[in-house]
């Protein structure tokens, strides 16, 4: 039976998220930097890792987070009531370039800290190793929106640095199967496909390089807490990236495809390429971290019936 202090404590986590939901639909999407999407995801990292949980929560402690809970909440309706034209009147105080992202930042800010002051008055400093991953994606995802915020398109150089080579791969893929004809120069592909020539300039979130950076985050807070060798910890942490860049190739890869087999018009572009690298990363790195808990646990097990018939035969 699940514990159901454990329950309630996911119950308190998602209310801000449930709230936002319900009375702010249009605030969610799937892009990264175009709203809060990413709170779904958070919530789904901390049920996850939270389900099954062992440990009784004493009810002190989950009622000592509830207002912590009540604050996010507020904020989250006072952005409505002229909080959020404060935040865009401050921002070119600070030079930000990009408001939308300066905005959305506060948000995952906000809820990165009620996430971790929350887990720290649970668990204490175990948090770390019981439930790193939401916290983390949060506050990986409000370091990625600021990022966007001050260093936008191109001027941020050494995330900028290796999309050229993502670029030239991608026209090498669509040459190589004869989808249309396409050239690179530095981020710029020029591609004429069934509906005429179109201009796709790869900027450094474009091309996926912020999900290396929040899988990173993602993958050290999960192999932290994971008993096992560091060769390891390694292994799997390679492979991930390896994955990772996998999967932004193929996002690089469909939004060509979009243009050259799809659509030209730019209004179409943008809704598809708002939501085309959570919708293949996000998946991903479940899937991986479900296929690396999965291939643990068994040999896990394994080593311990091995252990059990050792010790049988002493």
């Amino acid at each position: 039976m699940q514990n159901k202090s454990v329950i309630y404590a996911i119950l308190i986590f998602a209310s801000p998220t449930i709230l936002a939901l319900a009375a702010f639909p249009d605030s969610f999407s799937l892009s990264w930097n175009q709203g809060r999407g990413g709170f779904l995801f958070a919530m789904a990292f901390i049920a996850a890792e939270l389900i099954g949980l062992r440990l009784v929560i004493p009810k002190k402690r989950l009622i000592a987070i509830i207002p912590l809970a009540a604050i996010v909440i507020i904020y989250l309706i006072s952005l409505e009531f002229g909080l959020r034209d404060y935040l865009i009147s401050v921002a070119p105080h600070f030079n930000v370039l990009l408001k939308d992202s300066w905005t959305w930042m506060w948000d995952f800010i906000v809820m990165a800290i009620f996430f971790v002051t929350s887990m720290t008055i649970l668990f204490g400093k175990r948090w770390i190793r019981i439930s790193p991953a939401g916290p983390i994606y949060t506050a990986g995802t409000a370091i990625i929106l600021s990022l966007d915020a001050f260093f936008p398109y191109d001027t941020l150089g050494p995330l900028q640095y290796v999309v050229p080579y993502l670029v030239q791969f991608d026209v090498f893929l669509i040459n190589s199967f004869h989808l249309g004809v396409a050239s690179a120069h530095a981020n710029i592909m020029l591609l004429v496909g069934e509906h005429g020539p179109f201009a796709l300039q790869v900027f450094w979130p474009s091309a996926g390089v912020h999900s290396i950076i929040i899988y990173s985050l993602v993958m050290m807070a999960f192999l932290l807490k994971m008993n096992i060798p560091r060769n390891r910890k390694a292994m799997y942490f390679v492979l991930g990236v390896i994955g990772t860049i996998g999967v932004n190739v193929i996002r690089i890869f469909s939004l060509s495809l979009f243009v050259l087999k799809v659509s030209t018009n730019v209004n179409e572009f943008e809704s598809f390429h708002g939501i085309a690298g959570e919708i293949m990363f996000l998946p991903w790195l479940f899937i991986f971290l479900l296929i690396v808990t999965s291939v643990e646990t068994k040999r896990i097990k394994k080593l311990e019936i091995a252990k059990q018939e050792h010790d049988k035969n002493q």
